[in-house]
């Protein structure tokens, strides 16, 4: 092949090769750009007063791809294909577009329905149909959760939204169940004021509504005794662990004794 021949062959894709470009700088600084303007809406809603930080994440997500889109078809005007042409093009296929496409449809459904009814918020913590955790995002298409042990976990909103939600940040108070056995020989009533006397000296249990302790089961080998205390939702799990430590300590030293499981060794004379 000619050196001219080649000449004429690369000059002939030349254009081709300058819009590439064109479109990959428009792409890159587009996606750059999404980004930044998202960072700042997402910035002045949180910094708003009485407004909920979700609504800030849920915006800001809806700008960036907004913004995606309109770089999208300014790729798309670089290669030629005018935006009336682009519309064209999507309105016949929008029913291959829809059905391809209903998953994520439904999830941006969903996560808009989140946003206007708010069955939780950032930093609540939530059951979402069996999969509980610390809500860390929002966005247009997924629900962010981060369980305990600091494993994350992305719940599609449409999953979210159809789900049962269980919310145990909602409220700012939260009863603690605490359940113990003491033996059949023990005074049941010494038992019951040892267990309010215990709830009574530790100040995260709120006197209204008021502690309650009653008999509620006769069990194999115990007595069982339910109390149940009202505490602020951020104390719930410190309460729950530290009153069952608190009232095995007390019943120790008042000699009220808790039931366990012995075993029996049979031995057999030869």
């Amino acid at each position: 092949m000619r050196v001219d021949e080649v000449v004429t062959q690369v000059g002939a894709f030349a254009p081709l090769i300058i819009s590439a470009v064109k479109a990959l700088v428009v792409l890159i600084l587009g996606w750059i750009i999404a980004g930044a303007i998202a960072g700042v809406v997402r910035r002045r809603i949180n910094a708003t007063p009485n407004i909920d930080q979700t609504l800030g994440n849920f915006v800001a997500s809806l700008v960036k791809w907004v913004i995606l889109a309109m770089v999208l078809v300014a790729v798309l005007g670089i290669f030629g294909i005018q935006a009336t042409s682009i519309v064209a093009i999507l309105g016949a296929a929008s029913l291959a577009i829809g059905l391809a496409l209903q998953g994520t449809l439904s999830d941006l459904a969903a996560g808009v329905m989140l946003v206007v009814f708010r069955p939780y918020k950032l930093g609540q913590y939530v059951d979402i149909g069996g999969t509980a955790g610390t809500v860390k995002d929002l966005n247009l298409f997924t629900t962010e959760l981060v369980t305990p042990d600091n494993v994350q976990i992305i719940v599609p909103n449409g999953q979210s939204w159809g789900s049962i939600i269980t919310n145990y940040s909602a409220h700012d108070t939260r009863r603690v169940d605490l359940v113990f056995g003491i033996d059949y020989g023990d005074s049941a009533d010494e038992a019951m004021k040892i267990i309010l006397d215990v709830a009574k000296a530790d100040d995260r249990i709120h006197s209204d509504p008021e502690p309650w302790v009653r008999v509620t089961n006769l069990g194999d080998s115990s007595v069982d005794l339910t109390a149940r205390l009202w505490c602020a939702a951020v104390d719930y799990w410190d309460v729950k662990f530290d009153l069952t430590k608190s009232v095995k300590e007390a019943f120790d030293a008042k000699g009220v004794s808790i039931p366990y499981p012995h075993s029996v060794e049979i031995h057999k004379e030869g």
